[in-house]
């Protein structure tokens, strides 16, 4: 796997998080080629049926996954895993794939018995995705040729992202922001965090896996410790009192995870 660093550079980014999939199995984690998974998009172009002729999966069974759950747009709706878009006008069948450092996505045209599929090791091959799907629209429909154009449009807005957000990270870490930092936190939902420096880095390590950090300090008054390493890098962590003890504050859009200090 592959992603950005924090200065936009393509490194080798870790595999730590991506184990966490396991888990979930069967609902994600398969680590496949290319020519192994356009066989499963075969596998849906014929309804189930292999290429023996042998049935292998009922047309019922097959096509209810495809059957509309939720409304993902005006065009689009998700199925149990699958989504189904006609925003041009014709369904493609699709599931894509995405975890640190690998991005994935194969379509499906069913009405025309037409399949492809992308792997990508990058996080920006995240990028490709709808590229993808439209090229591939261009050449079956003689469509006006605008994937190549965007793909170098969200290249472009890409980079200028990065050097955006670089332009408020401190790195390595400010020494007074790190020196202020407890050793040993504990969150109840999430673990354990120790703060390891050295060599001018400082590292939160979260035992499965760990990362050096950036600092920033917030428009609030706040300081943020925010993870740069490719594999691991985005995950924002907010400096706190909490009671008279050293925390550190993660958020998703939907929750709130506090590190306490330990001793």
């Amino acid at each position: 796997p592959h992603g950005d660093d924090v200065d936009g550079k393509t490194r080798v980014a870790s595999m730590d998080i991506n184990y966490s999939i396991v888990p979930a199995r069967p609902a994600g984690g398969v680590w496949t080629s290319a020519a192994d998974l356009v066989r499963y998009v075969q596998l849906e172009s014929t309804q189930g049926k292999l290429p023996s002729g042998k049935q292998l999966v009922s047309p019922e069974n097959l096509l209810a996954r495809r059957a509309p759950q939720v409304p993902v747009g005006e065009d689009a709706s998700y199925g149990m895993g699958l989504e189904v878009d006609r925003k041009y006008g014709i369904p493609i069948v699709s599931h894509g794939g995405s975890m640190s450092g690998f991005k994935s996505n194969w379509y499906l045209l069913p009405d025309f018995g037409i399949g492809a599929v992308i792997l990508t090791n990058s996080d920006t091959g995240g990028l490709l995705e709808g590229p993808f799907e439209r090229r591939l629209l261009e050449i079956l429909f003689d469509g006006k040729p605008e994937a190549v154009a965007d793909v170098a449009s969200s290249a472009a807005a890409h980079k200028a992202q990065i050097a955006k957000d670089r332009e408020r990270l401190v790195v390595p870490a400010a020494p007074d922001a790190a020196s202020a930092l407890a050793k040993h936190y504990s969150s109840k939902e999430l673990g354990d965090l120790t703060v390891v420096t050295g060599n001018g880095a400082t590292i939160f390590d979260l035992g499965e896996w760990k990362s050096q950090v950036a600092s920033r300090k917030n428009d609030d008054g706040t300081t943020s410790f925010i993870t740069i390493d490719p594999g691991t890098e985005g995950f924002e962590f907010v400096v706190a009192d909490q009671a008279g003890k050293r925390a550190l504050i993660i958020r998703d859009g939907q929750h709130q995870y506090t590190f306490r200090e330990v001793g």
